[in-house]
């Protein structure tokens, strides 16, 4: 089980990793313990707390994705004329 405190720590860590080398790993751990968290709240009884950690836990993999998109290399687009 994944506590709240576990894959949000790994998630700020992956956030504010200032190494390029080290990000996609961290990036890779905080999304796995984003998952594992939801498989957890999966078999939890509907309640407000859970609702806004499910909710929370996809704006994290939302947030992880969009910061994985900025490591890839960019292309350059033709310039429209």
């Amino acid at each position: 089980m994944v506590s709240v405190q576990k894959w949000h720590e790994l998630y700020k860590r992956a956030l504010l990793e200032t190494d390029k080398q080290e990000l996609a790993s961290r990036i890779a751990e905080a999304e796995r313990a984003i998952i594992l968290r939801g498989r957890d709240l999966f078999n939890v009884s509907d309640n407000a707390e859970t609702d806004e950690e499910v909710q929370a836990l996809d704006d994290a993999l939302y947030a992880l994705r969009v910061l994985r998109t900025c490591l890839q290399p960019h292309t350059t687009r033709p310039k429209a004329f």
